[in-house]
């Protein structure tokens, strides 16, 4: 049994950390549905300055399920030390951010940055595999600018006692455009000792039992698309268990938004369009009602708009189905499919 089987047990899901998203109270939300088998805290930044233990303090805030924090800076010193802050304030995992693909992390050399330098990667694990006496984990993608290192970043993360990472299977350099190519967890899954975990394009639940499937991860890590759908772990779980996933009708959403103000929102209005861009993603209306509710002034008028869309609105006429019935969302499962009936075409 691996460490990651003790964390999950029978639920192989976890929240991906998501920048000013996965704080605190969005993480407990997402956790209350059920299914959900652990939560990544977005990432805190660590630099040379002394350690903002207030800020790591903040992040170890648990809701009944296994945490993990992650952490993202390049000074061997002051992430060790960080690491083992976190550890002894109670997170059950600590994670090294390598894969933040932003232009500022990359000009700081931190993040998906950290996967070209690998000298200064090694040093940076072994130092913080020395203050943390549990789990160690790393997230990262398939590589900054060559897909073709995945497996010896991956490899260089196993051999200096990481317990097991979560891939992203984009470049740094593609952001989050075209699809995750779900093949490269394969090849990690298949070369390597530790657990891996799949993470990219997984937007319907039935992807995440595909997506093991396909690639024989040990477990599913999903960010934006549980945005989008905040069901998506339990209608998870309902499938791995035989029974019929939750449909999600108009109502629901809205109710579920309603109670997300206050707890998540807290009056802010760009958050609020920020969840609301995602929610939007599964009406099928071709972005009449994202554009109607960004275009909102305040957050009455936002929640107006969501109202008159939303109520009275059938589980079947919104795009939250557990097997993507309506498919406004490509998973990543795309890219294996051409391969297999196109090989030449999805290798270019």
């Amino acid at each position: 049994m691996t460490v990651l089987d003790e964390l999950l047990g029978d639920q192989r899901t976890l929240l991906a950390p998501m920048e000013g998203v996965t704080q605190a109270p969005f993480r407990e939300l997402l956790a209350e549905p059920g299914g959900l088998g652990m939560v990544c805290t977005e990432f805190v930044r660590v630099s040379r300055a002394p350690l903002s233990r207030k800020n790591l303090r903040a992040a170890v805030q648990k809701c009944g399920i296994p945490l993990s924090v992650q952490v993202m800076g390049n000074e061997a010193d002051k992430m060790a030390e960080a690491a083992a802050y976190v550890e002894s304030h109670g997170a059950d995992v600590v994670d090294i951010n390598l894969g933040c693909p932003t232009p500022r992390a990359v000009r700081r050399g931190v993040g998906a940055a950290m996967l070209r330098d690998r000298d200064l990667l090694r040093r940076v694990i072994a130092s913080m595999r020395t203050s943390v006496r549990r789990t160690l984990s790393a997230k990262i993608r398939a590589g900054f600018d060559r897909a073709e290192d995945a497996l010896a970043i991956a490899t260089l993360l196993e051999e200096e006692g990481v317990d097991f990472i979560a891939v992203h299977p984009r470049r740094r350099v593609d952001f989050y455009q075209g699809t995750a190519d779900w093949r490269i967890i394969k090849t990690l899954k298949e070369a390597l000792s530790i657990p891996v975990i799949g993470n990219g394009d997984v937007w319907y639940a039935h992807d995440a039992l595909r997506m093991q499937e396909e690639t024989g991860c040990d477990a599913v890590m999903i960010g934006r698309p549980a945005i989008r759908n905040p069901w998506i772990f339990a209608q998870i779980e309902s499938l791995r268990v035989g029974e019929e996933p939750l449909r999600i009708d108009g109502a629901m959403l809205f109710e579920w938004l309603e109670a997300a103000l206050p707890r998540v929102i807290d009056g802010r209005i760009g958050k609020l369009k920020e969840q609301v861009g995602y929610l939007c993603r599964a009406i099928p209306d071709e972005g009449a009602t994202r554009k109607a509710a960004l275009r909102s002034p305040d957050e009455a008028s936002l929640m107006n708009v969501m109202r008159e869309a939303l109520i009275g609105r059938p589980a079947s006429e919104l795009d939250l189905g557990a097997r993507g019935e309506l498919g406004l969302e490509r998973s990543g499962s795309a890219i294996l499919q051409a391969a297999e009936s196109d090989p030449e075409r999805a290798a270019s």
